[in-house]
């Protein structure tokens, strides 16, 4: 077992490393408050513990120090930033430093007022979500009626002139409707659309035996994106990305640890990765205590899965290494109980057939469900009307 608690042996903690390049992309995770209920959110499962949030003038510091660090593109995400009443005056100040800026939001508080106050803050670009294509299953899976404001956010995003990408999380419930996902973000008008499959860890690995679809549902859905991409692929680039549990090898997670992204939670805690908190003793430096450039270069958090060096057979020895970087450390963490292990998802690891079973205990558990014609779930009451079946 590795002991994330002790800093990794051979570590360089004073100076940086030979080779390492400034993050580009710095995620500022303004709140973890949200009106939406979402049971695939990215938030930590224990975010109520990290409450305290940074104040104007210290996220202020961070863009700043970020900036000069060599960070170019900025989200701003949640949470929902959008309660946060002093985004605009962020937003000013990354247009004065020079970022390229994207607001990653529900829609929930996304006013016409808003609207137009960003666009003189000089936001970029807006990410908007929804939750599927109907009202019903959108308000359910959100546990919130916004399915309409979502719409009237839409166009309203689009009379702004704002670039717009329309994000919607797929898993079982939804993916039989990807076409009229698709049809929607057509006629809303968005440039882009991201069918980003749920990947599960935090709150979906929770709730992966609701939320785990199958391959035939995944073949099926892929199959509409491709037809789609053929017919309209001028009018909206659609991405599609396969949850990693039907994959014979791991994503190279985050583009690799430490290498691109940095992130700042709402406590100021800087993160490898969105997930890197649910790493039991990994010490995860805090902006208010430790300068940006320090956290970066010098960390032993940011140093610990970066780069070949921290890898364990069969990743150390492996051809295939330095395509993937051994994949995701959170879901090996997960799935193995150690977050230095090869992802379990790569058919190369030892552990490959934790992620197997997973997959064929779902299935057989669905089927079951069906053959003995117990009630479906309250999703199915909602929906009785539609034709999908789960």
């Amino acid at each position: 077992m590795t002991d994330l608690s002790q800093p990794a042996a051979g570590a360089q903690t004073h100076a940086a490393p030979t080779g390492v390049a400034p993050p580009l992309w710095l995620l500022a995770e303004l709140t973890y408050r949200c009106p939406l209920h979402c049971a695939f959110c990215y938030n930590p499962v224990d975010y109520t513990e990290h409450s305290r949030e940074l104040g104007t003038e210290q996220w202020i510091d961070v863009l700043r120090e970020a900036r000069a660090l060599g960070a170019a593109q900025l989200g701003f995400s949640g949470g929902e930033p959008l309660v946060r009443d002093d985004l605009e005056v962020l937003v000013g100040e990354a247009r004065k430093l020079g970022f390229y800026t994207n607001l990653i939001t529900s829609g929930v508080g996304l006013t016409d007022q808003r609207l137009g106050d960003l666009k003189a803050a000089g936001l970029d670009h807006i990410q908007l979500s929804f939750q599927d294509s109907t009202q019903e299953l959108n308000d359910f899976l959100s546990s919130t009626r916004t399915f309409d404001l979502k719409q009237r956010v839409a166009a309203s995003i689009k009379r702004h002139g704002f670039p717009m990408v329309l994000n919607c999380v797929l898993h079982r419930y939804n993916l039989p409707h990807v076409g009229k996902i698709i049809d929607m973000a057509l006629a809303m008008g968005a440039e882009y659309l991201e069918l980003a499959n749920t990947q599960y860890y935090g709150w979906a690995h929770q709730n992966e035996a609701q939320l785990l679809p199958t391959r035939e549902q995944l073949d099926e859905a892929e199959a509409v994106v491709e037809r789609y991409r053929r017919t309209h692929g001028e009018r909206c680039k659609i991405f599609f990305v396969v949850p990693d549990y039907f994959e014979r090898r791991p994503k190279r997670c985050m583009n690799g640890w430490g290498a691109v992204f940095l992130g700042v939670a709402p406590d100021g805690a800087a993160l490898p990765c969105h997930a890197a908190r649910s790493l039991p003793g990994l010490v995860l430096p805090n902006v208010k205590a430790t300068p940006l450039r320090e956290i970066w270069y010098e960390s032993d958090a940011f140093n610990r899965f970066r780069g070949l060096a921290w890898m364990k057979e069969p990743c150390r020895c492996c051809d295939e290494k330095e395509r993937d970087l051994g994949g995701c450390r959170c879901q090996a963490y997960l799935l193995t109980g150690d977050a230095a292990n090869a992802d379990p998802v790569c058919d190369k690891s030892p552990s490959h057939d934790t992620v197997v079973k997973v997959v064929k205990v779902v299935k057989v558990a669905r089927r079951a469900a069906a053959a003995n014609e117990q009630p479906r779930s309250k999703l199915r009451g909602i929906l009785k009307q539609r034709e999908l079946m789960i």
